[in-house]
């Protein structure tokens, strides 16, 4: 148990504890008036005492027993609503709530600013209007304001208006600093980022020009190996030329030693003649068949200037103004398995337009239920960016793009993915005009020169267009009489092959109209389609005989294949033909039948799905387009090179009605000729 000293006994009786009150919280909760919230005065909204121990401002004791509609002698009190008694003589002589006032007394007394007063009424405090926005005073304001409390003015004491905006103002000012505080950090971390990114570009040129100093010195090893290995070389012949020399002088000097001895005439003679062809020789030797000319160049040619020009051509500082958050998007239509995209546009902190590219754009695309859908950025490298995606179901996806790793305007963006792909152009209705069509049954595209000829049978001629779907010209009647011209193709040449039903020729003209070549044979029956492969072989799909013959470029049958049935390699009702990849033969009656270049079977695609196939097309990559039509609908199916179905055409908003030829461009879109709606449509399938 602890025991304390008299002094210490002294120090701890002599402790107090204090409390700490909060002004405004004290006059809220004890000087104010619960009901109208104005503060307690000695004039209108001087304090009652209730006998049932609640202070209530006279005012509102006035306004609660004038709203009586029935006078009964009693009102409820508006804070625990006891039933109270009026007195004959009125609110009035509700006796005054004394602590109340001396209460106020000693506030008013420690705190005279804290209620602002009227400048002309001194005793008049002042109220502010929510509504209006404005501070008076009740008597300068003669009834303004009316109805404070009720829907068309909300007036409160302007000391409590003055707290609540000083707490709206904090509250905005912590906003305010947290929102400095956050761009403070960003800033600082984009600094930092900064150095990392100079430290990393520094450390990059470092190692370029490492690189290059190695490049140079690499030659210059190489020059001066090529110096040695010329030295050499020289100094070996010339080596080999001072050993001959040598021979030469230590021979002469042993034939010489002992002449002096010799009294032999003739032998003396004899070695004076040997020495006279030595001497002749001699001279020879006495000239360098090696020189030492040694010299090194570099002004020779045009490489030092090449250099000079490449060094100050090497190496760049790629930076950049780019503005991630007011950059935007341009979205794109999206329909599902075709690539979509959406375009950013870049521009500086200024608003002003970015020219060139190269920033650093990441991107992200998720379908609804988060998963990833692979995309890819195209750098235009003059400010914009193309981020390209291919959607796979229909519905909402979203797209994350950041520059810099910030988010750009609008990110993410929302796309509405529709399953529904309509045409992007459309040419011709039900006439004879050259805005008009009849019954067109097949189309074909001269991509070279972006030219589309399609067969209006019905009005017996050729319709040529542009790849935007202006008229250009007609072709015919040539090869197209009695409205019997179903088939059509192009030639390796770019010319025009037709087969016509009724008539039973094959006709060839150039894109002019003249005629080229005409024939037929005597086993025609009903031919119904035309193809022509890269060697300007002609191919006729027969539906009368279930055959298919195959003739040269003069008209020569070849071969045929074919025979009515279902079996492999049979056919039962053709409707068209086309050339695909490597020259194969592609032939659609209820199934689509592929036969090598000279007509022997290869395999089958299956019917997938209902209704009959009318037009066939393989495009330049081996996709396989097809037309069919249904009881109730009509589509162009997308299969790939094995056959395997990918999507439909369904163009839902401008619905196909018997699509008959198909014709596709480079740029993956196709042709349709809409025999129904008499017309030709354009759609991008890919």
């Amino acid at each position: 148990m602890a025991t304390f000293s008299p002094e210490e006994a002294m120090m701890s009786s002599t402790l107090v504890e204090t409390v700490s009150i909060n002004y405004e919280d004290f006059n809220d909760s004890f000087l104010t008036c619960g009901t109208c919230l104005c503060v307690y005065d000695n004039i209108e909204h001087s304090p009652k005492l209730l006998p049932c121990s609640h202070t209530v401002c006279r005012s509102c004791l006035d306004r609660i027993v004038e709203s009586q509609i029935h006078d009964t002698g009693y009102f409820r009190c508006p804070i625990c609503r006891e039933h109270i008694g009026i007195p004959r003589s009125g609110v009035a002589t509700f006796p005054p709530s004394f602590l109340v006032n001396q209460l106020l007394d000693l506030m008013s007394r420690q705190r005279r600013d804290v209620i602002p007063k009227c400048s002309t009424h001194n005793n008049q405090e002042l109220l502010f209007c929510e509504t209006c926005d404005s501070v008076f005073c009740t008597l300068c304001a003669g009834g303004e304001h009316n109805g404070r409390g009720a829907s068309e003015h909300t007036v409160i004491p302007f000391s409590i208006a003055i707290k609540r905006m000083s707490e709206i103002l904090l509250y905005k000012a912590h906003l305010c600093i947290k929102n400095l505080n956050h761009a403070y950090d960003t800033v600082s971390s984009e600094m930092q980022n900064l150095e990392s990114s100079v430290e990393k570009t520094v450390e990059g040129i470092n190692r370029s020009f490492q690189d290059l100093i190695a490049l140079v010195d690499k030659r210059r090893h190489e020059c001066l190996q090529w110096v040695r290995k010329i030295r050499e070389e020289k100094r070996k012949n010339l080596r080999e030329q001072l050993e001959i020399i040598q021979a030469e002088k230590e021979k002469v000097q042993s034939e010489c030693d002992g002449l002096q001895y010799q009294v032999e005439v003739r032998n003396i003679t004899k070695k004076i003649g040997d020495l006279n062809e030595k001497l002749d020789a001699t001279s020879n030797l006495s000239e360098p068949r090696e020189n030492s000319f040694l010299k090194y160049e570099y002004r020779h040619n045009s490489a030092l200037k090449d250099m000079t020009k490449s060094l100050n051509d090497f190496g760049r500082i790629k930076t950049s103004t780019t503005f991630p958050a007011l950059c935007s998007g341009k979205i794109g239509d999206a329909v599902t398995h075709l690539k979509s995209s959406v375009t950013l546009l870049t521009v500086d902190y200024h608003g002003n337009p970015r020219t060139s590219g190269a920033d650093p754009v990441g991107a992200e695309v998720r379908s609804d239920k988060g998963e990833i859908i692979e995309s890819k950025i195209r750098d235009k490298e003059n400010g914009t960016y193309e981020i390209q995606y291919v959607p796979t179901k229909p519905g909402k996806v979203k797209m994350f793009i950041s520059i810099f790793n910030r988010p750009v305007k609008g990110s993410p963006f929302v796309i509405d993915v529709s399953e529904h792909n309509n045409p992007v152009m459309k040419f011709g209705s039900l006439g004879n005009g050259e805005e008009h069509l009849r019954q067109p049954v097949r189309v074909v595209t001269n991509n070279d020169n972006n030219i589309v000829y399609a067969l209006d049978t019905g009005n017996c001629r050729i319709k040529c267009l542009d790849n935007t779907g202006q008229f250009k010209s007609h072709i015919g009647p040539l090869g197209l009489e009695s409205s019997g011209g179903t088939g059509l193709a192009l030639t390796p040449e770019k010319n025009l092959a037709v087969i016509n039903w009724r008539t039973k020729y094959v006709t060839v003209m150039n894109p002019d109209g003249d005629l080229l070549s005409k024939f037929t044979h005597q086993d025609f029956l009903e031919p119904i389609d035309i193809a022509v492969n890269s060697r300007g072989e002609i191919i006729v799909a027969d539906n009368g005989a279930n055959r298919v013959f195959m003739f040269d470029a003069n008209g020569k049958l070849l071969t045929t294949f074919g025979g009515k049935g279902s079996k492999e390699g049979q056919f039962k009702l053709i409707c068209a033909i086309v050339i695909g990849k490597c020259d194969e033969i592609l032939v659609a009656d209820h199934r689509v039948q592929i036969f090598s270049r000279d007509g022997k079977f290869s395999r089958v695609i299956p019917d997938q799905g209902k209704g009959q196939f009318c037009g066939l097309n393989v495009d330049s990559g081996g996709l396989i387009l097809a037309t069919k039509t249904e009881k109730t609908q009509s589509y162009v199916q997308v299969l790939n090179s094995s056959g395997r179905l990918m999507f439909n055409i369904d163009s839902h908003h401008d619905k196909l009605k018997r699509p008959s030829g198909l014709a596709t461009t480079n740029d993956h879109h196709v042709y349709v000729a809409d025999l129904g709606n008499h017309c030709i449509k354009k759609y991008r399938y890919k």
